[in-house]
């Protein structure tokens, strides 16, 4: 695990505005395109490869990531501080990168280094372009986005089934054509597994029908059925640490290999306000020549069944209208879906509120 020791920098006089952006925000647009302050995952760590400058769009903001000379990731705002020039159409030179419009250098801090065309101006030595807390950790590149550049980080910590060492686990990645917002009411919504996921290799058992409940925790709430446990996608925790995540178990019988109870992790970041990457982690906690079996299993046989159930979340997600969410009628099923979606607008509401009372 490695840590980039900087901050959200980018300060400039004026209005005050979401770190990345240059216009107001209102609670809609947070809503829209991500709650800020939090840890997400960006992309996994072989996509950023030595020398590589790679462009990304998140929470509505392009950046770029490039590893430094001691292999450090460092994520930019990718506009050069002179004229706003994409850096990651540049130069990558170590440990930093040289914008290929007028030269000039920019390091992993987003300090200028060096203006070629004018040694000696004021704009070097200046923080001018913001620069993310980075971490990098289950094969998985990990920033900070800040709401403002006041913000300071939060420690960053794994879910549990990730930090545990004794758990195995294989990281998935997996870019969608639509709302963020819409991953999250997914998995906050366990009796879709009884329907769309009725003819998988693990979520054909059990009963399609069910009641449910919310159990509060001290981190979040589970969102579980009442009166079935054990036979298909049954419950789901909503945790919100440094980074919010799910976390669920599928049911898995014995030609599943050997170990403990199959295990999710699933998060999902914000690209814009229509699309969006998810993160899933598919976890077993076993040990010795059990955990060899069971990772060989996985990549010859299990990966690939993995695959097809996350394809039919993403063919029906895909093709909801982008107002699919503004006119429903709900029922009992539904309440974790309720919860996460109050959750979220008041998120937004109070980071909207944040940013109005710094400009009053």
């Amino acid at each position: 695990m490695t840590t980039t020791e900087v901050r959200a920098t980018g300060r400039r006089s004026g209005p005050t505005y979401a770190v990345g952006t240059r216009r107001h925000l209102d609670a809609a647009d947070i809503a829209a395109t991500g709650i800020r302050d939090r840890w997400y995952p960006i992309l996994p760590s072989h996509m950023v490869e030595p020398g590589a400058m790679v462009p990304v769009r998140r929470l509505n903001v392009d950046w770029v990531l490039f590893r430094d000379a001691q292999g450090t990731v460092r994520m930019l705002e990718d506009r050069c501080p002179h004229r706003s020039a994409p850096l990651s159409v540049g130069q990558h030179l170590g440990d930093r990168i040289a914008c290929l419009y007028h030269g000039v250098q920019v390091d992993g801090t987003g300090t200028v280094v060096s203006v070629p065309g004018m040694p000696g101006c004021a704009l070097e030595g200046r923080r001018a372009t913001v620069s993310l807390e980075v971490v990098e950790a289950a094969d998985t590149i990990f920033a900070f986005i800040p709401l403002t550049a006041d913000s300071v980080p939060t420690p960053f910590v794994l879910p549990d089934r990730l930090a545990d060492p004794e758990v195995s686990w294989f990281p998935n990645y997996a870019e969608w054509a639509g709302p963020w917002r819409f991953y999250m009411d997914n998995v906050l919504d366990p009796m879709h597994g009884a329907f769309l996921h009725r003819n998988s290799h693990s979520m054909f058992g059990g009963d399609v029908s069910a009641r449910f409940r919310i159990r509060e925790t001290d981190r979040g709430f589970f969102f579980e059925k009442t009166d079935q446990r054990g036979v298909n996608f049954d419950w789901v925790e909503f945790v919100r640490g440094s980074m919010d995540f799910v976390d669920l178990e599928i049911p898995y019988g014995p030609g599943a290999g050997p170990g403990g109870v199959f295990g999710i992790v699933g998060m999902s970041t914000p690209v814009d306000a229509e699309n969006s990457v998810v993160f899933h982690w598919r976890t077993r906690r076993v040990s010795g020549w059990e955990r060899e079996s069971w990772r060989f299993l996985y990549r010859t046989v299990l990966e690939e069944k993995h695959w097809q159930v996350l394809e039919q979340d993403r063919t029906v997600l895909e093709v909801l209208a982008s107002d699919a969410d503004h006119e429903e009628h709900l029922y009992q099923h539904d309440l974790g879906v309720s919860r996460i979606r109050r959750m979220y607008r008041a998120d937004a509401v109070a980071q909207a509120e944040q940013l109005a009372k710094a400009n009053a």
